[in-house]
């Protein structure tokens, strides 16, 4: 069994306050992805905030990660989390993550 994440980012401003934040937010999804944390991201069409998608081990510690993100730290977003347990993948994805 494995299970993974969605995060889903809402802007709680309009972008033009969003966007100062936009750089450290960024280095803050960065290190997710070196750390491994983050698998794949990007932002919503329309622009009303983004999607993330992580592997990490448990729903608590995803939750003490994003409390991290200067979106959050300034009040600009909220997040929700969505877990769920992989039961069909493509054979690309099988290959990706060895399931």
């Amino acid at each position: 069994m494995y299970t993974m994440f969605i995060v889903n980012l809402t802007y709680k401003a309009s972008f033009d306050i969003v966007e100062p934040h936009l750089e450290a937010h960024m280095a803050f999804v960065n290190k997710q992805y070196e750390s491994g944390i983050f698998l794949a991201s990007g932002k919503k069409i329309p622009r009303t905030g983004g999607v993330i998608l992580s592997g990490v081990e448990n729903r608590e510690t995803l939750n003490n990660i994003m409390m991290q993100d200067p979106f959050i730290l300034h009040g600009v977003a909220d997040f929700e989390i969505t877990e769920f347990v992989i039961s069909r993948v493509s054979e690309h994805l099988k290959t990706t993550f060895s399931l």
